[in-house]
């Protein structure tokens, strides 16, 4: 583009912003999204944006700055927790005025979207009028800039949003937004509404439409030297104006519901997004879709490319791709699952582990509300969990030479958890914490199996190797239904399948074996897990010329009844096995096998335990019930009490709660849109049309066929390219030279990883951060910073091999109470920051004794020392439910560690000694040396005051009440709904919540 050129759009560009004509009509690209033009001036009460009486001399009159518009003061955060940059984004920059300098630097060129060298977004400020929003996006340096302008006065049902495509300097970005503020000064001027990191899309409910905007994040994770970021606060913003009319509020009187159960949907937990990463890709299909494109003479892929399955916004990207071109310019995909990263020592090489967790969002939902398949093949509880394990020679994709996307100290290894492909259900409608298991639907077919296998072909390649770990032998049977029906399904299927490509099943009943004393658990795991190994491979990444490049066939699919404990224990034996492997690939260790009592294997084991514990918040309401600990039979005293908890909230999340988390993922994932005139979301008696295809529609499907249900393209065996170098372009065509092109233009890692211009410290970084001897101490004292994890084998204690997180321990201390109680020491009452208790920590559950059982009986229980703590706010909790919730999450952290305090310790000491003094009582004559206190009590209650105490009749008949208790106590029936202690239960049954719609942290 010509510089004239660029400086006639330019101009003609900031004559559109300052008078609003026909939104960036002059430079919006073909099939662009553009606004309607504004009224005439004469018939509405908005004035023009700007009043230029020249286009090349704008207005010098001084403009007033908001106050919500302040100063770019960025400061500089020196605590060790921060990031190297802020978890809340900073505003744009802009100055008092513009400046008289309107055209661009002589030389200067403009520059397009699309074009060499134009960065991505990483940073938004969303200014706002009367009329319009500004979303000004800037790249990771601050040199670039974008605008989008979004109208909110519109009454349709679709967005009005048009994009430019010019990208603008600082200066030239200043001075439209000058220009913008000085023509709105009569309805407020431009307004600074938030900061924010990203633009989730667009959602609508009964009304208008809100924009969702991330607003906080946090680094977890960097993988070839792009970051990936969990979410840590989102904003949701109507695009309509501040005040609605009475006519619109009467018109929606739903919307407030609907706002309301979104909410319900935490957005600030276990959502991640990545600038310049696909994180709904493994890594395997990332590099193998790059080196496509480069073969095909493409620089990059294309950004819309991403895996639908693990895109939870999806539903909220839909309107903003029908009016916006470059939707994933401005707005990101985000995952919901996990992602974890610690950097290890092996053998003084730095390793790096990546644990990366994607939950799909078909058939997504509850425990007992989205159990097995639906009739389209997705099933519940659907996870597809990654291990990246690389080595710190270099950080990007690419190996020297450049080759492109081939560099050989890249692994990963993938498996797969979902529900028992079959249509069975749970009803949990009753008190019985395991419900009665029942098959839907008895298909001779097995069509929902087919059609999930089919999908699993089509996503890993095959072999599948399917680890079933459901329970064989009941009482009653429950799981061994499924067992049965399960097998016959995979024999079925098997039939068609060619010889070598056919599914691999093993079924062994897991829960048993735990409870058996002559069976090996991480024995038989280790064993299974060698041979998935040796069928399915790993991804190694290479060239294929220097470095051989191994790519995963198949994989591994476990499952047990919820796909939660059995199931993340068995995937970390995987695991484990899978990073011998790497490790070998790598060159680092001489051998795939890793022993277990290592600091690497216990490293690996805290991530897959928080790995687990999140899946299982996110299905099943609570952490892990049956960990490690519980499988491999070590810390039994400990691990038990924290069990018989988890179990606990688990069933108290199932029974009340999981009703409004279904709803609000029905609506934040689309699966239910609101039509006039057809039911409430809170109305439906079940979501099972939701989920399911429409029955109207089967009679216009293509029917899948009963024998051959599998694609055969689906199992060819996965190929990596050969390694490419940058693109050779021509520089002279009459000489016919040719040159490589920058490195920059195919990933511009080095600026999102290194930032040259931003000042920060090795305690900000994550790399720093993630080393795992700051995240995961070993608990031996005295141990070397830098001891190698592997070469040493050092040998963890029993207790100590599963403590959860790193830090100072908390627990409890045995001492002598003369050690304990001198007059000069004091035991502070614990402050409340001491004993808040909104979220259990982890180490809380790894509760030690530091001293031998046998000084339990005259020992005194105090507050182990630690190192003092900032005391957290105390919340204030004017719901409820949130003080019941609060009162709950209290009592667990006060008994998981136990202390006393200064005015109860001597009671404590009489309560540990009473056993060993307490006379028996052979008589009712009054002892020798009786309590005053218990002298004083009884002598003051005669017998006549006694004989006047009398019971109301109405109490007598309550009492009479409760204890008139049917054969069957769990079981409610007609005539006990009248009772008092069924009311909650009454509320219940009529739809209403028995707490009021507040998130509470659990």
């Amino acid at each position: 583009m010509s510089h004239p050129q660029a400086l006639e759009e330019f101009q003609s560009f900031q004559m559109t912003m300052a008078t609003e004509d026909d939104s960036f009509q002059q430079r919006s690209l073909p099939g662009s999204a553009t606004l309607q033009k504004s009224e005439k001036r004469g018939a509405t009460n908005e004035p023009d944006e700007g009043n230029l009486s020249n286009k090349d001399e704008p207005s010098t009159q001084q403009p007033e700055i908001s106050p919500a518009l302040p100063a770019y003061l960025p400061e500089l955060d020196t605590s060790d927790s921060a990031d190297d940059e802020p978890a809340t984004a900073t505003c744009f920059e802009r100055s008092t005025s513009p400046t008289s300098a309107f055209h661009r630097a002589k030389g200067a060129g403009s520059q397009n979207v699309g074009e060499e060298r134009v960065a991505r977004m990483h940073r938004f400020s969303l200014y706002e009028t009367a009329s319009r929003f500004y979303l000004v996006g800037a790249d990771v340096l601050d040199r670039k800039f974008r605008i989008l302008k979004i109208d909110r006065t519109t009454d349709s049902e679709d967005l009005s949003i048009a994009e430019d495509d010019i990208v603008y300097t600082r200066k030239e970005t200043n001075q439209l937004l000058n220009a913008v503020d000085d023509g709105n000064k009569a309805s407020g001027g431009l307004k600074l509404r938030c900061s924010t990191w990203g633009l989730l899309g667009f959602i609508r409910f009964t009304g208008a439409y809100y924009m969702l905007v991330i607003t906080k994040r946090s680094q977890v994770a960097v993988i070839g030297g792009h970051y990936v970021y969990q979410i840590d606060g989102t904003e949701l913003i109507s695009l309509t104006t501040s005040f609605p009319s009475r006519q619109k509020a009467e018109r929606f009187p739903e919307e407030p519901r609907f706002v309301s159960t979104l909410s319900n949907l935490d957005l600030s937990r276990s959502f991640y997004f990545s600038y310049s990463y696909d994180v709904t890709c493994s890594l395997q299909l990332n590099m193998r879709q790059e080196r496509e494109n480069l073969g095909n003479g493409m620089p990059r892929r294309s950004p819309d490319y991403h895996n639908g399955m693990f895109v939870w916004n999806q539903h909220l990207l839909r309107p903003a791709s029908n009016t916006i071109r470059n939707t994933y310019d401005w707005c990101l995909p985000i995952i919901h699952g996990f992602v974890d990263q610690t950097i290890v020592s092996v053998h003084a090489r730095s390793v790096s582990i990546t644990v990366i967790a994607r939950r799909s969002r078909f058939f997504a939902g509850a425990r007992f509300l989205k159990r097995g398949a639906n009739d389209l093949g997705y099933v519940a509880n659907d996870v597809e969990t990654e291990q990246i394990v690389s080595e710190g020679l270099t950080t990007s994709f690419h190996a020297p030479g450049p080759q492109l996307y081939a560099n050989p100290t890249l692994t990963s290894y993938v498996q797969h958890r979902g529900s028992i492909p079959l249509h069975w259900t749970q009803d949990n409608s009753g008190v019985s914490p395991k419900p009665d298991i029942e098959l839907n639907l008895v298909d001779p077919f097995f069509s929902a199996a087919a059609l999930h296998f089919d999908n699993l072909f089509e996503r890993y390649g095959a072999p599948i190797y399917v680890l079933n770990l459901v329970k064989a032998r009941e009482r009653t049977p429950r799981e061994s239904i499924l067992l049965k029906e399960y097998t016959n399904a995979i024999t079925y299927l098997n039939q068609s399948l060619p010889e070598d490509k056919k599914i691999l099943y093993k079924a062994w009943d897991m829960s048993r074996a735990s409870k058996s004393r002559d069976q090996d658990v991480i024995g038989t795991l280790e064993s299974i897990a060698k041979g998935v190994l040796d069928r399915t491979g790993f991804f190694r990444n290479g060239d294929g010329v220097y470095w051989e490049s191994l790519t995963q066939n198949g994989i591994a699919r476990t499952n047990c009844i919820d796909c939660l404990d059995r199931t993340n224990a068995a995937q970390f034996v995987i695991g484990k096995c899978a990073l011998g492997h790497q490790l070998k690939a790598l060159g680092i260790l001489s051998d795939e096998w890793v022993e277990f009592d290592t600091d690497l294997v216990t490293v690996l084991s805290h991530m897959y335990h928080a790995h687990g514990d999140m899946i299982a918040v996110q299905y099943g309401g609570s952490h892990l019930v049956n960990t490690m600990a519980t499988y491999r039979k070590v810390n039994q005293w400990s691990s038990h009490s924290r069990d018989m908890v988890e179990s606990f909230k688990r069933y108290y999340n199932n029974s009340f709660l999981d009703r409004q988390r279904q709803e609000a993922y029905n609506l934040f994932l689309g699966n239910y849109t609101f039509v006039q005139g057809y039911p409430m979301l809170w109305d439906l008696a079940t979501d099972y049309y939701l989920h399911h295809a429409d029955p109207r529609t089967w009679s216009r499907r293509t029917r899948k066929h009963y024998i051959k249900w599998f694609t055969p393209s689906h199992l060819k065996e996965r190929r990596m390219l050969q390694g490419v170098s940058p693109i050779c372009q021509p520089t002279d065509k009459s000489k016919g030279h040719r040159t490589h092109k920058a490195l920059d233009l195919f990933d511009d890692y080095w600026l999102e990883y290194y930032r040259p211009l931003t000042i920060s410290s090795f305690l900000k970084l994550l790399p720093y951060k993630a080393n795992s001897l700051r995240k995961y101490p070993s608990p031996k004292e005295n141990q070397d910073a830098a001891a190698d994890l592997v070469s040493s084998l050092p040998k963890l204690a029993a207790g100590n091999d599963l403590q959860e997180t790193g830090g100072a321990k908390k627990g409890v201390t045995i001492a002598e109470p003369p050690t304990i109680l001198p007059a000069h020491h004091s035991t502070k009452e614990p402050t409340n920051g001491d004993r808040q208790g909104n979220a259990i920590p982890e180490q809380l559950y790894q509760s030690s004794i530091q001293q031998s059982l046998p000084q339990t009986r005259n020992a005194v229980l105090v507050k182990s020392q630690e190192p003092a703590r900032t005391p957290r706010p105390v919340k204030d909790l004017k719901d409820k439910s949130a003080a019941t919730q609060w009162t709950l999450n209290q009592f667990v952290v006060n008994s998981l560690n136990p202390f006393v305090i200064e005015s109860e310790a001597d009671e404590y000491l009489r309560y540990i000694n009473h056993p060993l003094k307490l006379p028996l009582v052979v008589s009712t004559e009054d002892p020798s040396n009786p309590k005053t206190d218990l002298q004083d009590y009884i002598r003051s209650h005669s017998p006549e005051s006694v004989a006047q105490m009398q019971c109301a009749e109405d109490d007598i008949a309550d009492f009479n009440e409760f204890l008139d208790v049917g054969e069957d106590p769990l079981t409610v029936t007609d005539s006990d709904t009248s009772k008092k202690r069924y009311k909650a239960y009454r509320q219940w049954l009529k739809g209403k919540s028995l707490f009021k719609q507040q998130r509470v942290d659990v």
